[in-house]
């Protein structure tokens, strides 16, 4: 059955929440990106019988092939996915939102000694930072209003003698009166940036820990603030937890880029670490609906790789990891991500289709320009900074590069202390034991005879085996 056979029955089971929409041609290309309030009642709508339609909409019904969905806590949060989406891929049935005159920006005066946020319908060269452009004004302002009382920056154009009215409303911290330092307002700014970038964790982390350094100095009134931050936040994820929106977010934009046939709910993401092809190994994490999932966290000590060759590690940890899935029958990830660019997606696809496996998808990131390579496009998907689904692949390969480096170090402090018996013939991890524990060091065990290690619990065949690899007779 055709795409667009399958078409009604999509829109059929789309649901009824606030979301993004995109709808996509035969080509699989982004025609048209929309935002609703009801996801499921805004598409159907296009494709009502009788309704009256001019001629460009007409041409976008009858060019819609597919339609993809982003599902939000509201209709604010996904006039910021509609904007951002429309920038990433200029859909050819959208207003063209380049437009400063028509579609409005958050802009943020970082160049001024008390920064203040404010919208604006210019873009300027003025070493401030934008946020946008915007397809509502007035979600946009409503946005705003949730960060003045959460973010209290200045609005100002200009610092006043006195504090204003917005001062008592607790909406600003009278940076004019210096009620408040430049270090402290300046923390604030990094705070709201972080919001802006859908850092919300990182933000509530950070916070946390502000208000217990405060309430350690006994700086209570400040640590109130800080806890009403925290407050405000936490009320704003959770009503977002309840229904899993912000992670499921991530992931639609994230099968939306890819061109999934489903949400990549699991996702397993490999890393390499090595110190000039010494002590090298391989680390695998695995994210659930865009959580760690410790438990299914895996360790490659690298066997068959000497020197540096990052390509043939890639591949022997790819290789074990996916050969024993298949061997044990237990279900794939629906994603593998790999720390590294085109090469390393080469050699890992290779890898999969040697082992007969073709239907995970695959893609790599490479850290110095955050771009995208999957097997199936020649170029690769430049990732917008901002973009939540950005955040979520960052949070992934971050991770495994943890987790990896972790590994490594700790790889590395016990072979500092390894004792060298174990690469004599015969000595296992207990005759090593045994040796250690009666003669207290190697320099020990080596001016010992053959009957003195005998003597001690170890085997004839084994005692004139270290004797001889010590240089005795």
């Amino acid at each position: 059955m055709k795409k667009k056979e399958k078409l009604p029955e999509k829109i059929k089971n789309l649901p009824e929440g606030p979301g993004v929409y995109m709808f996509l041609d035969s080509g699989g290309r982004i025609i048209y990106v929309g935002k609703a309030i009801n996801l499921k009642k805004r598409v159907s709508s296009y494709f009502q019988r009788g309704r009256a339609r001019d001629a460009r909409l007409e041409l976008l019904v009858t060019e819609t092939r597919d339609v993809r969905t982003i599902r939000t806590s509201s209709e604010a949060e996904a006039l910021i996915f509609e904007a951002g989406l429309i920038k990433d891929h200029y859909p050819r049935f959208n207003i063209d939102l380049k437009d400063d005159k028509s579609y409005p920006f958050l802009k943020l005066t970082v160049g001024e000694k008390y920064p203040r946020l404010f919208i604006t319908r210019r873009r300027l060269n003025d070493g401030a930072v934008y946020y946008g452009p915007y397809a509502d004004a007035g979600l946009l302002k409503q946005a705003v209003s949730f960060m003045k009382k959460v973010f209290p920056l200045r609005t100002c154009r200009r610092l006043h003698k006195g504090v204003c009215l917005e001062y008592h409303m607790g909406q600003c911290y009278g940076p004019c009166e210096g009620r408040i330092s430049e270090a402290e307002y300046g923390k604030i700014v990094r705070q709201l940036q972080a919001f802006l970038e859908g850092r919300k964790d990182d933000l509530l982390d950070s916070l946390k820990s502000q208000m217990k350094r405060l309430s350690d100095k006994k700086e209570y009134e400040k640590a109130l603030s800080a806890k009403k931050r925290i407050e405000a936040l936490t009320a704003v994820r959770q009503m977002h937890d309840t229904a899993r929106y912000p992670m499921y977010g991530e992931l639609d934009e994230l099968q939306s880029a890819l061109g999934l046939a489903s949400t990549p709910r699991i996702i397993e993401c490999f890393d390499i670490s090595n110190i000039s092809g010494t002590g090298a190994v391989g680390a695998m994490v695995r994210f659930t609906a865009g959580v760690p999932d410790k438990n299914n966290y895996r360790k490659f000590r690298i066997r068959s790789v000497k020197g540096i060759d990052d390509y043939a590690m890639i591949r022997e940890v790819v290789r074990r990891r996916y050969a024993r899935l298949k061997e044990e029958g237990r279900p794939f990830p629906d994603l593998v991500l790999i720390d590294g660019g085109k090469g390393h997606l080469a050699v890992a696809k290779k890898e999969l289709d040697e082992l007969g496996i073709r239907r995970i998808a695959l893609a790599s990131i490479a850290k110095e320009f955050n771009h995208l390579y999957t097997p199936r496009r020649r170029y690769p998907i430049r990732l917008s900074p901002g973009s939540r689904m950005l955040f979520l692949i960052q949070r992934v390969r971050d991770e495994a590069h943890r987790f990896a480096i972790t590994y490594h170090r700790s790889r590395r402090k016990r072979e500092e202390f390894a004792t060298g018996l174990r690469e004599i013939k015969g000595v296992g991890p207990v005759k090593e034991k045994i040796l250690m524990e009666a003669f207290g060091s190697v320099e020990n065990i080596k001016r010992r005879s053959k009957e003195e290690l005998q003597s001690a619990g170890i085997d004839r065949k084994t005692a004139r085996a270290i004797v001889k690899h010590f240089g005795g007779n």
